[in-house]
């Protein structure tokens, strides 16, 4: 069973001290790392200047070398030649995946590279860069199969989905995309949480009733899940920890 956490490295913010904010960080992974078997690295989530995952990653990968990583790549606001050395310090650190995604708009007003996901990972398989690491796209939870050509023609290693709302929704992707592994997210639902389950539509005191349950059953699907909690740190730590005894 391979359960993923997905972690937003820190924000950097005028008044907060950026090392501490850091340190504090891998101090949770540390503790999460413990209890599940990888970690997913976010890039600037909702556009908001975040510290690089690179950066962290490799304190990470120093502090705990067998821990399995993938990261975010967006490629909205990066060149091809800044793609590329992103690409290579990954290979270079040892994460094991790229999850390539156009991101949110920038918060700083930076413009849009007009670089395209499927481009991008069909570009760096042409390159031979998916011998050295497994290259990941983005999937709606119910996508129009009939308009991803571009995602499938790029024949990434599989797609990580957004927030998964009912199996039916896996099981579909899992139906129609054989050959590709299929990475769902999960939000954990809690009371922390809520905003963002309300984001999502997702009524997660309902969802909270039966989420071990929820969980058994997509990774019998996908073998692999990545949980998202925002706002809970400790209450998904906690669950982690009782799942795992």
């Amino acid at each position: 069973m391979t359960i993923r956490y997905e972690a937003n490295p820190p924000k950097i913010l005028p008044d907060v001290d950026t090392n501490e904010s850091i340190k504090k960080f891998i101090d949770k992974i540390k503790i999460i790392s413990k209890k599940c078997d990888a970690i997913h690295l976010t890039e600037n989530v909702l556009g908001f200047q975040r510290v690089s995952p690179i950066k962290v990653g490799k304190i990470i990968k120093q502090e705990i070398p067998d821990l399995s990583i993938t990261v975010s790549l967006r490629v909205r606001d990066k060149s091809e030649k800044e793609i590329l050395e992103f690409v290579e310090k990954c290979i270079s650190i040892g994460f094991s995946g790229i999850l390539i995604l156009m991101g949110d708009p920038s918060q700083s007003g930076k413009e849009d590279s007009g670089q395209i996901p499927s481009s991008t990972a069909k570009r760096l398989k042409q390159q031979g860069f998916d011998s050295k690491i497994e290259i990941y796209l983005s999937i709606s939870n119910k996508p129009n199969f009939s308009k991803i050509g571009k995602k499938v023609d790029a024949s990434p290693k599989g797609f990580m989905t957004q927030v998964i709302q009912n199996v039916e929704q896996v099981q579909n992707l899992s139906d129609n995309l054989k050959g590709f592994s299929i990475i769902p997210i999960l939000l954990f639902p809690s009371l922390k949480n809520e905003k963002s389950a309300a984001f999502l539509n997702i009524d997660w005191i309902k969802h909270s009733q039966r989420f071990d349950e929820f969980v058994k059953e997509i990774h019998e699907i996908t073998g692999d899940i990545l949980i998202t909690s925002p706002s809970d740190f400790g209450g998904l730590n906690e669950y982690l920890e009782k799942s795992n005894n």
